[in-house]
């Protein structure tokens, strides 16, 4: 087992961050108050530079490699946040990426990902190991593996989120209760609850996932990592990791993180409802935890809850869809 992160670190890595990731809004809803009966706060990571949180972890992972090492450059795998977040972070740093991709991701955010300069190496996702495949990767070229979760210099980044939703909500005399995230490996929710440990102790952290793609509930529930059947079937691309991180399940498994789940219709219809209702933009994968709010898969009711709405990279006719499915 690595060192697993610490408080300290997410500090760290706030200051990394100050003035290169975008310190996004933490947003109150009245509809959502009216709606649940707790006081809701939304935490659109959508606005994040490359339009996902992964930014954050992206660059505290790259502004740490030495400059001797640099040259040697970074390896990543993602479906497509992670890519673009790592992409970007080394455009910026002047360091060359290169990064494994299945070959069904969003055709966008490959896109995206070539645009900050990245080399894409695409791979079957139903048919090959990608963890096997970047370890070789990364092997080949020298460069830094730079985990999309199972990496504490990436966990920390992500805890950011976490330092940010306690200073907004002590600004204004609370301290969250529970904070729904999205989760696939489990990087942004363990970065979270460590972010929350000084200022908010007692909040707990929700995960949520797609149906069919449960591995952090069974895992929390047998308390030992165990794996997905399968490794596509969900439109919700950014979150179908095989298998919770090793450092990850330990640090949300030590801080009492649950997990539920929600359907791709669910889904689609909080990715309309955030649309109509609040003006954001989110992916399916970005929007399951709203989703998990809106169909009372936690008890709320008279709690400060925060929502992070984790990305916005979502293809254009399936947010068309998410819109016609919403009302």
């Amino acid at each position: 087992m690595p060192p697993l992160p610490i408080h300290a670190d997410v500090v760290a890595a706030a200051e990394r961050l100050r003035g290169v990731a975008v310190r996004t809004p933490l947003l109150s809803s009245p509809l959502l108050d009216a709606l649940t009966g707790a006081r809701v706060f939304l935490k659109p990571e959508c606005l994040q530079r490359t339009g996902s949180f992964k930014f954050r972890g992206a660059w505290n992972a790259i502004s740490q490699i030495p400059e001797e090492a640099r040259p040697k450059g970074v390896v990543a795998c993602s479906s497509g946040n992670h890519a673009q977040g790592v992409a970007e972070a080394a455009r910026l740093l002047g360091v060359d990426a290169t990064i494994l991709m299945p070959a069904d991701a969003p055709a966008l955010k490959i896109a995206r990902t070539k645009r900050s300069g990245a080399t894409v190496v695409t791979y079957d996702r139903a048919s090959e190991d990608r963890e096997a495949l970047t370890v070789d990767l990364a092997a080949k070229t020298g460069g830094d593996l730079v985990h999309p979760f199972d990496d504490a210099r990436v966990i920390a980044g992500q805890g950011t989120i976490g330092i940010e939703i306690v200073e907004d909500l002590a600004a204004v005399g609370l301290v969250p209760d529970l904070v729904l995230t999205p989760a696939s490996g489990g990087g942004l929710a363990s970065g979270i609850a460590l972010g929350l440990e000084r200022g908010a102790p007692n909040a707990r952290v929700v995960m949520v996932e797609p149906a069919g793609f449960e591995d952090q509930a069974r895992s929390l529930s047998e308390g030992r990592r165990v794996a997905n059947a399968k490794t596509s079937g969900s439109i919700c691309d950014a979150l179908l990791s095989p298998t919770p991180g090793e450092i990850t399940f330990a640090v949300n498994r030590a801080r009492g993180s649950i997990a539920v789940a929600v359907s791709d219709d669910e889904a689609l219809e909080a990715m309309g409802f955030a649309a109509i209702e609040h003006k954001l933009t989110l992916e399916p994968g970005g929007a399951v935890a709203l989703a998990a709010l809106l169909k009372g898969r936690v008890d709320v009711a008279g709690k400060t809850v925060v929502v992070v709405l984790s990305g916005g990279n979502a293809d254009p006719a399936l947010l068309a869809g998410a819109l016609t499915s919403y009302g």
